[in-house]
């Protein structure tokens, strides 16, 4: 089964992740592994309060059903009420340092089954950058990245279809704005038989091994950048547009919702310190107003 190659690199990608992550920060994750009532389980690796990053997690998750939740279905009609098998490893960390971007990584399989078809699967996933006060070195460095793991992949072409893919699904509709620069995205990757599984596998694999290429060496960059109250202030503003995507738009955590998944798990993804304000706007000139001027807007 297909799921065999998938599932010892997922646990193995978790396993480096975490392991450069403490190397970097100086603390521990904490381990916390559970079991969903309803059919498999997973592990969820989690900081909080480390020297770099404020809060942030690794999670791998092997969940199976008897009907695939609705945010799956949505736009998948055809697989309603179908039995699934999902796995896959997500990421979000929320350094403390303003000058140190939000990043988020996902790589997912999944796999429908019905008595009367043939199964179905397909791949998903990607990373983006939310920096707060960018530098055009860490944004070029981190889609670069991305643009060097997608081109065995289907070339140039490709990297520019999901890296559009990532401008168009990391946008806040109600907002009329971006969550952050982008970087790429990809699902249902092979469930029109016209990609083989080696194929969307690869593409998959490459996607999640390139995530620490594309994000260290920024926080090594900007880690002593001394900062005070206003940008720590704005940080938390910026943060508000975060946690209104992942609870409004995200489908990860849709499906998680969904499915019975483990809430804990599910919503480490949220920022530990939050604020909004009610039709705020940065002065024009300033640091803040750079980030809406230069960045939130799609950038080759």
């Amino acid at each position: 089964m297909p799921s065999d190659k998938v599932l010892p690199f997922l646990i193995g990608l978790q396993q480096r992740i975490v392991a450069r992550l403490e190397a970097l920060d100086g603390k521990t994750f904490m381990v916390d592994r559970w079991e969903r009532p309803g059919g498999g389980g997973g592990q969820s690796c989690v900081i909080e309060e480390g020297a770099v990053f404020e809060r942030g997690g690794v999670n791998f998750a092997h969940v199976m059903g008897d009907a695939m939740p609705a945010s799956a279905t949505a736009h998948r009609p055809e697989l309603a009420g179908r039995r699934y098998e999902a796995m896959g490893v997500s990421l979000v960390l929320h350094p403390r340092n303003p000058y140190c971007p939000t990043a988020h990584m996902n790589v997912r399989f999944f796999r429908a089954s019905a008595p009367d078809a043939d199964p179905v699967w397909w791949f998903g996933g990607g990373m983006d950058l939310t920096p707060y006060y960018p530098f055009d070195d860490d944004v070029a460095h981190f889609h670069a990245t991305c643009r060097s793991a997608v081109l065995p992949f289907g070339g140039e072409p490709e990297y520019q279809r999901l890296k559009s893919w990532c401008d168009r699904y990391f946008f806040l509709k109600h907002r009329n704005e971006p969550r952050g620069v982008g970087g790429v995205f990809f699902d249902d990757l092979g469930a029109d038989g016209l990609t083989g599984f080696d194929q969307a596998f690869g593409l998959t694999q490459s996607v999640g091994n390139a995530f620490i290429d594309a994000y260290l060496p920024i926080i090594e960059r900007r880690i002593a950048v001394p900062y005070g109250e206003r940008e720590r202030d704005f940080q938390a503003y910026r943060r508000g547009r975060y946690v209104e995507f992942n609870l409004v738009y995200d489908r990860g955590t849709l499906f998680g919702l969904q499915s019975g998944g483990r809430a804990e798990s599910i919503l480490m993804s949220l920022p530990p310190v939050v604020k909004w304000r009610y039709d705020w706007a940065p002065e024009p000139g300033t640091p803040e107003a750079r980030l809406y001027e230069q960045y939130l807007t799609p950038r080759d």
